[in-house]
């Protein structure tokens, strides 16, 4: 995975756990929530690449050069991972208020 793609997935990571805390009304807080965040899309970025169909999206893995598809991959899979976790998370933890 290039750097940029990096950046954009964890960016969208932290904000996806934001979003998911904030709508969950999970007591994690910003900091709690941008972790878990990160380390859902940083998660879900990883294994998107090995489910069949998908490997493509993600952008030439031995070239390491930054591509649309892949920042827009990237983007949407560590939303989506930051999200799914934070909210997982937030239910475990009784949305403590």
């Amino acid at each position: 995975m290039d750097p940029i793609s990096l950046i954009v997935g964890l960016a969208s990571g932290a904000a996806g756990g934001n979003i998911a805390g904030k709508v969950m009304n999970s007591g994690m807080g910003t900091l709690g929530r941008s972790i878990t965040g990160i380390v859902g899309g940083t998660g879900l970025a990883a294994i998107a690449p090995m489910i069949p169909g998908l490997g493509g999206l993600f952008g030439d893995p031995t070239t390491g050069a930054a591509s649309v598809g892949g920042i827009v991959a990237s983007l949407a899979s560590g939303g989506i991972g930051g999200g799914i976790l934070t909210a997982i998370l937030g239910k475990v933890m009784g949305n403590k208020a």
